[in-house]
Formats: C-alpha cells, sequence, structure tokens
C-alpha cells in the first residue's frame, strides 16, 4: 500500500471551506531529526504567503500550550518526524480521527505524549478540527544533540511541503510564492535556530557533546566521574 493512500483521500468537494487553518510543525530541532516538523513550517513560511485566516506555529515541544491552537482551528495541518516503522525519509498522511492514535503508536519523546493528549482533549471538549492533516516523516536519527536533519529526511521536505501546500490551497489557504523576504519579527523561528546557522554555526564534537549534557548522565552510561 502507497504512504498516502487510503489515508491521503481528500474531503467531499461540497463541504464549505474552514474558516480558520493552523499549520502546526511540532518536535525538538536540538536531536536532529525530530525538527522535521518545525524545519518544514520554517520552510512554509520562507517560500509562501497565505490568506489572513492561515497562521503558521512553531509548536516545538509546548504540549498543552498548544491547546488552543487546535480547539480554534477548523482545518489542522500538522507536520511531524513519527515512527511509522518504515523506512527513513518515508512520508506518511494520515487524517481526521485518526491522527491521534498515530500520534501515540511509537512514541519517540515525550513532545508526541503531550500532543496526543492535546488533541485528544480537544475532542473531548468538543472544539476539535472539522479537518486534521497529519504529514509524518519516518526518522533516521534522533540520538545527536544539537544535530541537525539527516540527508533522507531534509530531502523529504520538499515533498512534504508541496502535500501541505497542496492541502492548503484545497481547504482555501490561498498559497502564493513569496516575493518580499521576511523580517526576522515575523519567522516562526529564532535567527539563532534557522537551519542554515543551526548547521553552520554547530560547534565541533570536543566543544560540544553530541548526546546531552553529560552532567547529568548516571555513572553508568559514561563512567564514573
Amino acid at each position: 500500500m502507497s504512504p498516502h493512500s487510503p489515508e491521503a483521500a481528500a474531503h467531499p468537494a461540497g463541504d464549505p471551506p474552514p474558516a480558520t487553518i493552523c499549520v502546526l510543525g511540532i518536535g525538538n530541532l536540538l536531536w536532529a531529526d525530530e525538527g522535521f516538523g518545525v524545519r518544514c513550517v520554517e520552510a512554509l513560511q520562507q517560500r509562501y504567503t497565505f490568506a489572513p485566516h492561515v497562521s503558521l506555529v512553531d509548536g516545538g515541544t509546548q504540549g498543552l500550550y498548544l491547546i488552543h491552537h487546535v480547539q480554534e482551528a477548523d482545518a489542522l495541518l500538522i507536520f511531524d518526524a513519527i515512527d511509522y516503522g518504515l523506512a527513513p525519509g518515508t512520508l506518511k498522511l494520515v487524517r481526521d480521527d485518526e491522527v491521534p492514535r498515530f500520534m501515540g503508536a511509537k512514541k519517540m519523546s515525550l513532545h508526541q505524549t503531550g500532543f496526543q493528549e492535546v488533541l485528544s482533549l480537544a475532542q473531548f471538549t468538543g472544539k476539535y478540527p472539522s479537518r486534521v492533516l497529519l504529514i509524518g516523516c519516518q526518522p533516521q536519527e534522533l540520538d545527536d544533540y544539537g544535530g541537525s536533519l539527516r540527508p533522507l529526511v531534509k530531502a523529504a521536505m520538499d515533498e512534504a511541503l508541496v502535500l501541505g501546500v497542496a492541502e492548503l490551497a484545497s481547504w482555501g489557504g490561498q498559497p502564493t510564492w513569496r516575493t518580499e523576504p521576511l523580517s526576522g519579527r515575523e519567522t516562526v523561528t529564532m535567527d539563532e535556530l534557522a537551519l542554515a546557522a543551526y548547521e553552520t554555526q554547530r560547534p565541533s564534537a570536543a566543544a560540544a557533546c553530541r548526546e546531552g549534557d553529560e552532567r547529568f548522565f548516571p555513572p553508568s552510561a559514561h563512567g564514573q566521574h
């Protein structure tokens, strides 16, 4: 079965267009492929402009703090790194009520537990988007503190953006190629964490630990200190 079927089936053409659209990238930029979702939203903002009722959000690892974004959206597009058990860089699209189940299928980190709870709480309160699309990418590497997307995952971003833009267009989001650069205050990610700066300014392995802060490792992990 194709990774894009049958979950990628579109809503009936007669459905009214959503009044509010939220595009949400979730994940942790500091752990390699965990940053896929945030990088997608960052690239989407750099390349396109949208109708006023479309909001782009760097959800990071905020968990329940994202609840209002979900509750206020009539349509929700999510980008995230998801462990589907597929080949690294493979995209899979999941829709509507199936999304909470996939968000918790194989939890890679606490942010997915938190966001699964956000979706479930929104459903419980009766304020759940009528349309939800998760564009997930199978990660290759997560245990690289300060690392960036691996080549296979970074290459998958372009296809993910094409799929996302097509969906946003079908929802009435009016994606248009950006003709003027963003100002620093408009960007969804801080300048220091933007992809190019993040990759080029990374310290060497000798200067910065690749597996986290060794001060907090148990003795058995890295020997007695």
